[in-house]
């Protein structure tokens, strides 16, 4: 364990403790199947960074009371559904180390698994009583949706632009985690002022964290990373290492590149060289660059609250979101 998730881990651990405890209780499904299916994957070791935010996020506004454990529980029960989609529509065969629930349950039970941890959700943020965060609730998982579909469309498109990929992330992972942030503000009553800060915040930490997922389907292995190697590009997923790579390759290597990435097949020298050629390229360089740049700009937005352990938590977390191995 590095000694930045060491620390981080330690600070977040009761937290963490408390978010593991509230899923499996506000889970509550009335068909055992649905459980065990939405349990597969939800009980199967993710890193809860998205509950977290929620729940920090309050407490820095001073929300104190016990609700907010089972609050954040609507923020992974969406990003759950999400990875349950995801998998049936991507024909993916492993996710965080694991058979993917569609080759256990097969795909209808999935995907209304799935189905019925977005209605969870939405019941839980129904329970505040409050529109606004129904609202914000309801607009996350438009966009979550709309940001699959433009994925879909975009499969395998050798054109697509960095902000097109910009704007595909953002609504596909993005807008739960800036979500996150702005629900605990808004549950917290803070004032519009310390709720735009904390969406903010949570933009950038989103960004960050989608283009970290998308470096170590390049810099990682399929132990570390619980799922194959090269996926996204076996998925047609062209992520930003790619696009960079694609736009700043010479001719002969851009074609074939172009080859591999259309023929989806490639071997795993082949791979290998397409890494090198992102190396060579400057590529990983640049998306870490970017990365780097969105860490500078949310920890500017927490400087600016009062120095406490939940803002030193925050500052730690942009920092992690970057730097891990899974």
């Amino acid at each position: 364990m590095s000694g930045l998730k060491q620390k981080l881990t330690l600070l977040v651990e009761n937290d963490l403790q408390d978010i593991e405890a509230a899923l499996n209780q506000n889970l509550n499904p009335h068909v055992e199947m649905v459980r065990e299916t939405a349990g597969h994957l939800i009980f199967s070791g993710g890193k809860r960074i998205r509950p977290l935010l929620n729940m920090l996020s309050a407490r820095l506004c001073g929300y104190t009371d016990e609700f907010i454990k089972k609050f954040s529980t609507i923020i992974e029960f969406l990003h759950t559904a999400t990875l349950l989609h995801d998998d049936v529509v991507d024909n993916a065969s492993i996710r965080r180390g694991k058979p993917v629930a569609h080759s256990i349950w097969g795909a209808p039970v999935t995907v209304l698994v799935g189905d019925f941890l977005l209605a969870r959700a939405l019941h839980i943020a129904a329970e505040t009583e409050n529109p606004k965060i129904i609202k914000v609730i309801a607009e996350i998982t438009e966009s979550m949706c709309q940001g699959e579909i433009m994925q879909l469309i975009k499969k395998g498109d050798i054109r697509l632009t960095e902000k097109e990929y910009m704007d595909v992330i953002q609504r596909k992972t993005g807008y739960l985690i800036q979500g996150a942030c702005q629900t605990g503000a808004i549950l917290a009553g803070a004032p519009i002022e310390v709720e735009n800060k904390l969406s903010e915040y949570g933009y950038h930490i989103g960004i960050v964290f989608q283009i970290a997922d998308d470096l170590l389907d390049y810099t990682s292995n399929t132990k570390v990373l619980g799922k194959a190697i090269g996926a996204d590009l076996k998925e047609g997923k062209l992520t930003l290492p790619v696009i960079y790579t694609l736009e700043h390759a010479n001719a002969e290597d851009r074609a074939w590149m172009e080859k591999v990435i259309t023929d989806k097949n490639f071997t795993e020298t082949e791979f290998e060289k397409l890494i090198q050629l992102m190396h060579d390229t400057g590529g990983i360089r640049y998306c870490r660059k970017v990365a780097e740049n969105h860490i500078r700009q949310a920890k500017i937005i927490i400087q600016t609250f009062p120095s406490s352990k939940t803002t030193e938590t925050l500052m730690m977390i942009a920092d992690y979101t970057l730097n891990r191995n899974a």
